[in-house]
């Protein structure tokens, strides 16, 4: 009679089988793990996603103000021209100022749901761009807000003068999946007072800020995407220009009437001295540009009036 095979697994089996249970449990833990850190860190607060702004490879420099996301291509219409687009919305808590005064402008970014969002991708080193300008075009700010862990954004806020003012969050969302949207929203702000609007300076490729001479060179056309190089000059020869916001320059183009916004990105490099920009402005009119700079950790803006036939 052949001898009976025992039902019970011998020692060694059993711890054989215990080793691969355990290494495939393992497997599995850190999988989800990976999974639920992919994407960075939250901030101290657990307000702010720390995730990095990406682009497919070879995305050459980029302009920010497409309402869905998209960077601007040739006849894309910019972006801030809705308090709601691609799902979310804008919600200033206030939108009247005393004029000449700081005060605190606050704001949730609210999605379709009107749940406040709170997960931002951090794009030249911030999580928002707030642009700030009266709609004549003067007294223009770049401002960067914090958030606090309810979504609700907070940054001191000064209109000069008496006026409607436009007011323009430059962000980018990250979703539950990782997936990114960036939206440029606008609204109105009131600086209650007799509005005096000025004229718009005429067309120059040069101006003097500060103390330095900017000039650009290159000819935008509508529907085309065009170089434009500025040279920043000091006493004595080219600005020792330092990196602001991740790049030498930023360059903001809004145009007349619609206040429609281009935040255009450069070149990483300076060109032969200079800062490099790829622009599309989506149609004729005039534009106002707004060149950020930094010198010995002082940010400065020179101001431009172009106009596409």
């Amino acid at each position: 009679m052949p001898d009976r095979i025992s039902a019970t697994p011998d020692r060694s089996t059993l711890r054989l089988a215990l080793v691969v249970g355990g290494l495939v449990l393992a497997v599995l833990l850190g999988f989800g793990l990976g999974r639920m850190n992919a994407g960075g860190a939250t901030s101290a607060g657990g307000a702010a996603l720390a995730a990095d702004h990406t682009h497919p490879p070879g995305t050459e420099p980029h302009e920010h103000g497409s309402a869905t996301g998209a960077d601007q291509g040739a006849g894309g219409e910019p972006g801030g021209l809705s308090v709601s687009s691609a799902g979310y919305t804008l919600a200033p808590v206030a939108t009247e100022f005393p004029a000449g005064r700081s005060e605190q402008l606050r704001f949730q970014v609210r999605d379709a749901q009107r749940r406040p969002v709170t997960r931002f991708a951090v794009v030249h080193d911030k999580p928002m761009h707030l642009i700030v300008v009266r709609r004549d075009l003067t007294g223009y700010q770049h401002l960067h807000p914090t958030m606090a862990p309810d979504g609700t954004w907070s940054v001191p806020l000064t209109l000069a003068q008496p006026g409607v003012w436009r007011a323009y969050a430059d962000f980018t969302v990250v979703a539950a999946d990782g997936g990114q949207t960036a939206v440029t929203l606008g609204t109105d702000l009131v600086a209650p007072g007799g509005y005096q609007p000025r004229p718009l300076p005429a067309p120059a490729t040069s101006t003097v800020v500060d103390g330095f001479t900017v000039g650009y060179q290159g000819s935008p056309q509508a529907g085309a995407t065009v170089p434009l190089t500025f040279r920043i000059d000091a006493a004595g020869g080219s600005a020792p220009l330092e990196r602001y916001l991740g790049a030498y320059g930023h360059l903001v183009a809004l145009r007349e009437g619609d206040l429609g916004y281009l935040h255009v990105h450069p070149e990483p490099e300076l060109v032969d001295g200079q800062v490099k920009f790829w622009l599309t402005t989506p149609g004729p009119g005039r534009y106002r540009l707004y060149l950020d700079f930094q010198v010995n950790t002082k940010v400065h803006t020179a101001e431009f009036t172009l106009t596409i036939p």
